[in-house]
């Protein structure tokens, strides 16, 4: 496989970070299919997938993943990391909808398919709805539908933005959001082990420097933020019908509420008459579905999804 990195200057004129994975140019010829862009997940790194697209780029593929501001290569610096600037969010929504223009720029009869982990599946959530043109079908893994106590948290952000500044390394709000997943994986290793039943993958989350780390208040202010607006009827109503939409996660995942949020996502979707919607939950699946035990079975249906919707 073929990595290939570039960076583009956003509207902030912050340099944003970008892996693109295809296969090179000696290995026998396949025809492309299309190109798979990626948003990852909150504390971590586009490097992250690299394995999805060693599996895709055989297949006909190419896939783009950047790393988002206040993370990876995007952020600058460790420093820098979970510090993501004014409208942080919306921001990271307008880089990927730039990413989309270059990647059809270069690709322009290819095609696109938006795939977000996580955070970046809450970020293609707003996609849906904000900027779907480019695309051909959305994915979403580790998400969730709409649930309580969100307005809560924010107003909790925005308190200590004001006491301790936007940048402050929020512990208050980190064990607000991810304290209580760890509570049905029992005796617990380690701080993350929700993420999988691997655990040499959840040790190497754990072991990199760029992965784990503490985002600010002015973060998760933003993050609530986004968690409120995206599931609003109005907005969701803008989401085009015609575009198919693949959900898939574990069934013991504390982000989708073992199973639960996600099955209240499928039923919003259905009554919204989106035509084509397909679910894919995991008997005993955490959070990364992608780092799993079974993730060779999670990345041959997540491409035979693909290639059926080309």
């Amino acid at each position: 496989m073929l990595e290939q990195t570039f960076t583009f200057t956003n509207d902030v004129q912050n340099e944003v970070f970008v892996y693109q994975w295809s296969s090179p140019a000696s290995y026998p010829a396949v025809p492309l299919k299309g190109i798979l862009q990626i948003a990852h997940g909150m504390a971590e790194t586009a490097k992250r997938y690299e394995r999805l697209a060693e599996m895709l780029t055989p297949r006909g593929w190419i896939v783009f993943a950047g790393d988002h501001r206040g993370h990876g290569k995007t952020a600058g610096s460790d420093a820098d990391l979970g510090c993501i600037g004014k409208d942080g969010f919306g921001g990271m929504v307008r880089d990927m909808s730039a990413l989309s223009r270059i990647i059809r720029e270069r690709y322009p009869n290819l095609p696109l398919f938006l795939l977000g982990h996580s955070m970046g599946s809450f970020l293609t959530q707003k996609m849906m709805y904000t900027a779907p043109e480019p695309y051909s079908g959305f994915i979403l893994s580790g998400t969730n539908g709409p649930r309580g106590m969100i307005g809560f948290g924010e107003k909790l952000a925005r308190l200590q933005c004001l006491v301790q500044g936007e940048r402050h390394p929020s512990l208050m709000l980190n064990a607000l959001v991810f304290g209580a997943y760890n509570k049905h994986f029992l005796p617990p290793r380690t701080p993350f082990d929700w993420l999988s039943r691997d655990d040499a993958e959840v040790d190497k989350y754990v072991n990199d420097p760029q992965c784990g780390f503490l985002c600010s208040a002015g973060f998760f202010r933003g993050f609530f933020s986004l968690l409120q607006e995206i599931h609003r009827p109005r907005l969701m109503r803008k989401i085009p019908k015609e575009k198919p939409i693949y959900i898939f996660g574990g069934d013991e995942d504390p982000v989708g509420l073992r199973g639960d949020g996600i099955k209240k996502l499928d039923a919003l979707y259905n009554l919204l008459l989106i035509r084509d919607v397909e679910v894919k939950l995991y008997p005993g699946g955490r959070h990364e579905m992608l780092n799993e035990t079974n993730r060779d079975e999670v990345m041959r249906d997540l491409a035979d999804w693909l290639e059926r919707h080309v």
